[in-house]
């Protein structure tokens, strides 16, 4: 299954709109009233990366494939979503399944637009999301401590380390913080513990604040929202959904260029949104390249070549002899494989070398 980025937030703060503007379609409806989303919307993503256009220019190959994510577009929450208030039960079953979280805040006033509310308070409505989380994390945590409590009791003493896991996680929960601040500092066999379980505050999160155009360079509660990210060491972008509504309804590149050059933006801010989600899953690509294909695939980042390997076919994984490597620089420095060659620059490598992202590989196997 690939990667997914659940897009959640309190009701109607532009959730759909902007998962609209990301596939370009019409799939999630947008409406003025909360709940609109019932059910996930899932699309695949495109992921924007120069590195594929400029291979292209050296290979021409027929046929290129970029790297894809999945975005899902996720009912909103209110309070007391964590005891199925509004849709809550739905909503976190469905953001349990996903890799990571994109967190939409409103940041803009518009009296038109109703705020579930009836307020704009980005601290508010981060604190909202957040508790219900976190409220439904402590709710499993401890019914895994009360079955395994008594386990322990009665002899099953390979549990206690799990009991002190646990208990040490719910206490950091009970402050009011997500799961993630403190299992990312846990050992990695102390982290299996917790991975397991599933839960929902656990997943890395990208604040985005929603402004309208007037606040494309920041205002005053994307600032709130800011420091809120910076505090939780999680990360932050700025984009307005609206803009990129309207963006994404341009027909032509030059269209968009040109749209994006008049608001004095260099870069859609739904390409920075989809490359920093990229980022959130701690993915990289390597490529595989030639006049008939040009394919770019993604892995987690730290992958030794044979993993790497079996990310296009299995076999050869089993069979892998070894990876011969071109960097991406040193490709585009001299301009074809013959004169990277040349210059003594292909680098083979054994099962040990970890890829680094925009490797051009050809995998050596026998099967």
């Amino acid at each position: 299954m690939p990667l997914q980025a659940g897009i959640v937030g309190m009701p109607n703060v532009g959730k759909s709109t902007l998962f609209n503007a990301l596939t370009e379609t019409r799939n999630a409806e947008a409406s003025n009233y909360p709940f609109c989303t019932i059910e996930p919307n899932v699309g695949t993503i495109i992921v924007p990366d120069h590195k594929l256009d400029e291979l292209f220019k050296v290979y021409k190959s027929k046929k290129v494939v970029p790297s894809t994510m999945e975005f899902v577009d996720i009912a909103g929450l209110v309070k007391g979503a964590s005891k199925g208030e509004g849709l809550g039960n739905q909503f976190l079953s469905h953001i349990r399944e996903v890799d990571a979280i994109i967190h939409i805040v409103r940041c803009f006033d518009d009296e038109n637009i109703i705020h579930v509310d009836n307020e704009i308070n980005p601290e508010s409505d981060i604190q909202t999301v957040e508790t219900e989380l976190i409220l439904k994390d402590i709710e499993t945590i401890e019914k895994r401590l009360d079955k395994i409590r008594k386990a322990v009791r009665t002899g099953e003493k390979s549990l206690a380390k799990e009991v002190e896991i646990l208990d040490g996680l719910k206490a950091h929960l009970d402050s009011g913080r997500l799961a993630r601040y403190y299992t990312i500092n846990l050992h990695p066999d102390d982290r299996n513990i917790t991975h397991y379980m599933h839960l929902l505050s656990d997943a890395p999160v990208l604040y985005v604040a929603n402004v309208d155009e007037a606040g494309v360079s920041g205002n005053a509660y994307s600032d709130k929202v800011k420091e809120i990210a910076e505090k939780e060491g999680a990360k932050f972008l700025i984009l307005s959904v609206q803009i990129e509504s309207e963006i994404a309804n341009l027909e032509t590149k030059e269209d968009k260029a040109e749209f994006l050059k008049d608001l004095g933006l260099e870069e859609s801010g739904l390409s920075r949104l989809v490359k920093e989600a990229y980022k959130l899953l701690d993915l990289i690509t390597f490529f595989t390249a030639n006049e008939k294909e040009l394919h770019s695939w993604t892995i987690q980042h730290g992958l030794k070549a044979p993993e790497a390997a079996g990310k296009i076919h299995t076999d050869i994984e089993k069979g892998f002899i070894r990876a011969e490597i071109m960097k991406y620089k040193d490709l585009i420095e001299y301009g074809s494989e013959q004169a990277v060659k040349e210059k003594g620059m292909l680098h083979v490598e054994g099962k040990d070398y970890v890829v680094e992202d925009g490797d051009i590989t050809y995998f050596r196997f026998n099967v």
